[in-house]
């Protein structure tokens, strides 16, 4: 660029010094993008200036994918092909989603994946289905990762645009009441997106880092996080720059979901409705969406709408209405918040604040059920919809090496039971929940025939005894096992949870050093044979993608350009005669003219041409700088300098 920027010495950053790195909030209603600049963490808007992108995704029939607001004012028009809430489908079967039959979707319940890293996998546990259910649209048949990914491609190509470069990474945060298999598909749709995981962190762990840096609290906190899709809990103590993690609960089920659904029954109940077709299910639940927003200011809310049979909803809904109806979706919260506090061995005096995250808890009777629970009013001085993302950034941050003026240190744990099968079906927990992540523990184990030559392992996850009623993860063998007795082998099972919660597993029999290991991929994630075929598949629109970034890399430059000529002209304007600010003037017009179209070559050459018009300017203006600097001294001064 012909202008130059002129700082003072020492006063100009040195981006090459600054590795980008962003936090995202994967959320079920809205997803988010911060990042920390000048080291204060900000969210990244769009182009439009809104923070919040919707998290939902619309397939079309020629192929095209619309997300967030384009996406969103179609929802009811075009239910079964725009997904809405896929986080809650993340790592699930078909019988794990209940009542599927008020969903608009056209669902499919896949063959299992299988374990990539071992041929004696198995499918989910406790009677599940045997793997990720998918979603049948107009675009082929699609999984929750597919869908989640186009969100996070979305959010990325912000991110960039925003940052002006490519990424180091991403910290995208999860429920903290996600198994692995929901980790481990939140991981896979990062890596379809194109995203480097520096780190998958809880969401209430990030809104204690937002909350504790911004406010400099010490003490122990709970962080009660509500969203769309999700609820959980977490005891924190926060104590001189260090995060720890007491204990964690919540529902992977119990979102603001089910506060609409319990509207969207409430207008059946009273206009007399049966079963309703895809586009009327899904109006009602958007109007539904829309009148619990509105009783969180209003003593009440109007709906209406009008179904595709020609008939008219028109109720009104009160606040007391609404909150008689949804009391005992508030109380299935306050459940875990008693096994949080009886995990963490404190009682509720122990509690200094209470955090609120998650736009839902943005409802009056959350926040007076949670301030009765604990005895004091909760803390909301940050934008719950913010917070997790901000604190993400701040992770983000610090994984990717950058300097921070507070140095401070995370210490988090794995929210569900991890161990083996043993004989009878029972399982014997390894590493108990709320292990302090990473974490690496071992157990051992003998045989139980004389003459065994082989032991088949058998990974499960939950808190229940018995196998059949936890989730299971995987299977492999450790075979080569010297002939002996019953009972004299041993064999040691180690299990290790890196910082994303995920977990390798291996077995060693320690006389003969027979070893096998396996890095448990759940069985409602995706192989990696499958996560490929996505990406082979994602090159078929490669050339596209490079066009598109081309014309946001020029726009960003030629916007960027724009406003710097302009700055310099009502700064120095005066150093331009009227032919020479004329011809700049023309420059700029034509320069904006070429903003509108998509062709990044017209952009790159109305670029060059305005840059062209401003080298004798930048010229004068820098003769300007100098001899400002030089005014008053004479030439002994100089060359002492």
């Amino acid at each position: 660029m012909a202008l130059l920027q002129i700082s003072e010495p020492g006063m100009s950053t040195a981006p090459h010094q600054h590795r980008l790195a962003v936090g995202i909030d994967l959320g079920t209603t809205n997803s988010l993008v911060a990042t920390v600049r000048n080291g204060i963490s900000v969210v990244l808007n769009d182009e439009n200036g809104r923070a919040m992108l919707p998290s939902v995704v619309r397939y079309l029939a020629d192929g095209g994918v619309a997300v967030g607001e384009a996406a969103q004012t179609m929802q009811s028009e075009d239910a079964a092909n725009t997904i809405v809430s896929v986080k809650r489908f993340m790592g699930r079967g078909l019988k794990d989603v209940g009542e599927i039959s008020r969903l608009p979707y056209r669902f499919a319940d896949a063959p299992s994946s299988g374990q990539a890293a071992s041929p004696f996998a198995t499918s989910g546990g406790s009677g599940q289905g045997s793997g990720m259910l998918q979603l049948r649209t107009v675009a082929g048949i699609k999984s929750p990762v597919e869908v989640s990914a186009e969100i996070l491609k979305v959010l990325r190509s912000r991110a960039e645009a925003a940052l002006g470069g490519e990424l180091v990474g991403a910290v995208i945060t999860v429920p903290a009441y996600f198994d692995d298999a929901q980790r481990q598909a939140t991981k896979d749709a990062a890596r379809l997106a194109g995203l480097n995981v520096l780190r998958l962190l809880n969401e209430p762990t990030a809104a204690a880092i937002a909350y504790g840096l911004d406010n400099a609290a010490e003490g122990v906190y709970a962080v009660y996080d509500l969203g769309g899709g999700t609820f959980d809990i977490s005891i924190l103590r926060l104590s001189r720059g260090v995060f720890e993690v007491l204990a964690a609960n919540g529902d992977s089920a119990l979102g603001g979901d089910d506060f609409d659904h319990r509207i969207h029954c409430w207008l059946l109940e009273k206009n007399r409705l049966s079963a309703l077709g895809p586009r009327d299910t899904r109006l009602l639940l958007t109007h539904a969406r829309a009148a619990k927003e509105q009783l969180t200011e209003h003593a009440e809310a109007r709906i209406t709408a009008v179904l595709s049979t020609g008939e008219m909803i028109d109720s009104v809904l009160t606040r007391s209405e609404f909150h008689a109806m949804s009391q005992n979706l508030v109380q299935r919260t306050l459940q875990p918040l008693r096994r949080a506090l009886r995990d963490a061995k404190l009682d509720i005096a122990d509690i200094k604040g209470v955090v609120m995250v998650g736009g839902a808890t943005r409802m009056p009777q959350v926040q007076h059920a949670v301030g009765e629970f604990f005895g004091q009013t909760p803390l909301t001085n940050l934008d719950p919809d913010k917070v997790v993302a901000l604190g993400a950034a701040i992770q983000a941050n610090l994984l990717a090496g950058n300097r921070s003026g507070d140095d401070w240190l995370l210490l988090d744990v794995i929210p569900l039971s991890l161990g083996i099968e043993t004989m009878g079906g029972l399982v014997e927990k390894i590493i108990p929940r709320n292990s302090t992540i990473p974490t690496a523990r071992a157990q051992e184990f003998t045989t139980f025939k004389d003459g065994q030559t082989a032991m088949s392992i058998h990974v499960a996850q939950g808190e229940r005894e018995l196998v059949s009623d936890c989730r299971s993860l995987a299977k492999f063998e450790l075979r080569g096992i010297p002939a002996m007795v019953a009972g004299a082998a041993r064999i040691r099972v180690t299990f290790q949870v890196d910082a994303d919660g995920l977990l390798n597993v291996s077995a060693r029999e320690m006389g003969s050093g027979i070893e096998a290991a396996i890095a448990v991929k759940p069985s409602y994630g995706l192989s990696d044979a499958e996560i490929t075929r996505m990406l082979q598949e994602s090159t078929q629109h490669a050339q596209g993608d490079m066009q598109a970034r081309a014309l946001r890399e020029q726009q960003t430059e030629a916007g960027q350009l724009l406003e710097a000529v302009q700055h310099a002209l009502e700064q120095d304007g005066g150093l331009l005669d009227q032919a020479g600010r004329t011809q700049i003037e023309i420059r700029m017009g034509a320069l904006r003219d070429t903003l509108h179209l998509a062709d990044h070559l017209s952009i790159k050459r109305a670029v060059i041409a305005l840059n062209d018009a401003t080298v004798g300017f930048a010229q004068a203006r820098m003769d300007k700088s100098v001899a400002r600097a030089l005014a008053g001294r004479n030439i002994s001064e100089l060359d002492e300098k």
